[in-house]
């Protein structure tokens, strides 16, 4: 029947039809690792070997080998047809699924859109020669036998040759290795009874051992500091068991991109379960920061439906609310059961050697104390010098009475004052007179007019900071570091900051690679001062992995925001008077006065009328 356009319904032809479901299956080359090496992992496989080739910014080769089962040279050409399986028989099955692959699209698929050569020869089979298949664009080209280990081997080359648009529509090189990563952690954490070898143009990536301990698996991928810090968690339902690990407190992230859920050996993205293990945490993690978590959920499968997504990526839950609350209970319950004080490494003391004209009087930094004055620079009644046991005179710098917080305050306050300058005459904030400051958070000021303005803080000074480091994009000063930070990253977030190395650069944060996973900070931009530790990099590398796809921003904005929320003074910082006008008289030097690179308010402003009408006095 023809439509309004005058065209008529058709069947397509099956090409069409394979490419189309294709592009559903098969997104990009960490599509194809994902669905080769499940398949892998079906096949009963005790090693995979996955080898990825790249020429000129591209991935050209993807090969994965298995010791699995293997094929006879009949199964290896069905293989190839559309919805063929040997996982699921009938419709009841899907609800009885604990396989990774079931629908029969993976090699169909992935063969519709490149070169695929397959090489398999059957488990304990009396054949001496394995099977060889070529298929290209879903046409069958070679078949023939040939000589080859148990197990199978498949070669995919030339990816999206017969898809263009989707092929121009792939990232940069890094980008799609972090995306294997994160798929290939996923399905290492799962399966640690299975070896995997993941190498890029011959060189190592990533490489796990079988093993019974997945806490083996946790330290060789993310290291042994996160896996001192996670502590085991265990319950036993009448239809799910839970096991796995969280991270204690000290250990968190500003984003979830490490909470890490395997339901039934599939690891999978489940927003409900990730807030049920932030919801475990209760008020030991404040609202913007995430745990680390690796959890294993065996569930009835007659409660879990996989077949909910083209790349199954997601599971639909039947007893959702009662899994969540499983998981919540779980996570307290474990949280409770041991000590959680963070350890703290303090430095040995530092001597500083000071040139006096007859000796060289070594100095160790004073201990805390609180000041006998208010703090500021040239504060009245303090000494100029002092003489010690040795009688050489020494700074008064070296020997003033200071609380460590208000030094370090006052140290990040010289650093934004460098460039702030005289609040000149047009600016759009008015001139404010500091009250007084409340719980370390917030600045009470008053402006001439009687209004009362209340200040965030950490809001104010990150402002401050973000339009300094936006100005000083040309010629950006930087500090290099006397001793230069090492931070181990996990391969997938690895890739990522490698990607990133050439913008942190320009943005003043010098890194270079110093082996495997391992990186050299050897330089900050100079107004952020010493950097104290990787905890920068961690929430730098994790918001650029997560940002808001609804307001993107171009990476160096990104980097840009992060160093100005970690260099600017944090919420709960007591700051003298004396501070507190410093930050004020800073903010009003600023374009923007009014929010935080964020968008949230660095200030609300309570009219004399308002505070009259408050009070009742109208």
């Amino acid at each position: 029947m023809p439509d309004t356009h005058g065209q008529t319904i058709h069947v397509l032809d099956p090409a069409t039809v394979n490419q189309i479901a294709a592009g559903e299956v098969v997104e990009r080359p960490a599509s194809v690792v994902k669905e080769l090496v499940e398949n892998a992992i079906d096949a009963g496989a005790r090693t995979i070997r996955i080898d990825l080739t790249s020429v000129q910014g591209g991935i050209s080769g993807i090969r994965v080998t298995d010791d699995g089962c293997g094929m006879s040279a009949a199964d290896a050409e069905l293989a190839f047809a559309p919805h063929a399986t040997s996982k699921i028989a009938a419709l009841d099955d899907l609800f009885r699924i604990r396989t990774l692959g079931f629908r029969g699209e993976a090699l169909a698929s992935i063969a519709a859109v490149a070169k695929v050569t397959l090489i398999t020869k059957p488990r304990e089979s009396a054949a001496v020669a394995g099977t060889r298949l070529v298929v290209t664009g879903g046409v069958l080209k070679e078949r023939q036998e040939t000589g080859a280990p148990e197990g199978t081997s498949v070669v995919v080359e030339e990816l999206f040759f017969n898809t263009p648009a989707r092929k121009k529509f792939q990232k940069n090189l890094n980008t799609e290795l972090a995306r294997i990563h994160g798929i290939l952690e996923g399905l290492c954490l799962a399966h640690p009874q299975v070896s995997f070898r993941f190498y890029h143009n011959n060189r190592e990536q990533l490489v796990t051992d079988r093993t019974a301990q997945p806490l083996d698996t946790i330290a060789r991928i993310f290291g042994n500091e996160c896996a001192r810090e996670l502590i085991p968690v265990s319950a036993d339902l009448p239809f799910m068991r839970i096991s796995g690990f969280v991270s204690r407190p000290s250990l968190s992230r500003r984003d979830h991109d490490r909470i890490l859920v395997s339901i039934n050996d599939r690891y999978v993205s489940t927003p409900s379960v990730t807030a049920a293990v932030k919801d475990g945490y209760g008020t030991l993690l404040s609202r913007d920061r995430f745990p680390v978590a690796f959890l294993f959920l065996a569930i009835d499968t007659r409660l879990v439906d996989v077949n909910v997504h083209p790349a199954k990526k997601e599971v639909r839950l039947s007893k959702e609310k009662e899994i969540g609350e499983a998981v919540r209970d779980a996570v307290h319950a474990a949280l409770s059961k041991f000590d959680l004080i963070p350890e703290v490494v303090v430095p040995h003391p530092q001597n500083r050697e000071l040139a006096g004209a007859e000796n060289t009087v070594a100095l160790t930094p004073p201990g805390v104390a609180e000041p006998a004055l208010p703090y500021g620079s040239g504060a009245a009644g303090l000494p100029a010098t002092a003489v010690p046991a040795s009688g050489a005179p020494v700074p008064a710098l070296f020997i003033e009475p200071t609380h460590t917080g208000t030094v370090s305050t006052d140290h990040r306050l010289r650093q934004t004052e460098l460039a702030s300058g005289v609040p000149p005459v047009t600016a759009v904030m008015p001139a404010l007179e500091v009250i007084g400051q409340v719980g370390g958070i917030y600045i009470l000021a008053a402006a001439a007019d009687g209004e009362l303005i209340i200040i965030d803080q950490h809001a104010a000074h990150e402002r401050i900071f973000y339009e300094q480091v936006s100005r000083s994009m040309a010629g950006r000063h930087v500090q290099e570091l006397l001793v230069p930070v090492i931070i181990h990253r996990p391969p997938k977030e690895a890739a990522i900051l490698r990607d990133l190395i050439p913008v942190l650069a320009q943005e003043g944060v010098m890194i270079e690679e110093f082996g495997t996973g391992s990186f050299l900070v050897r330089a900050v931009p100079a107004v952020m001062g010493k950097i104290e530790g990787p905890e920068m990099i961690d929430d730098l590398v994790g918001d650029l992995l997560g940002g808001d796809p609804a307001r993107p921003v171009s990476d160096r904005e990104r980097i840009t925001r992060i160093i100005a929320c970690r260099g600017a003074i944090k919420a709960g910082t007591v700051c003298t008077h004396e501070q507190c006008q410093r930050i004020v008289d800073q903010l009003r030097s600023t374009q923007n006065p009014f929010t935080c690179p964020h968008g949230r308010p660095t200030m609300v402003r309570f009219s004399r009328a308002k505070l009259d009408e408050m009070f009742r006095r109208t």
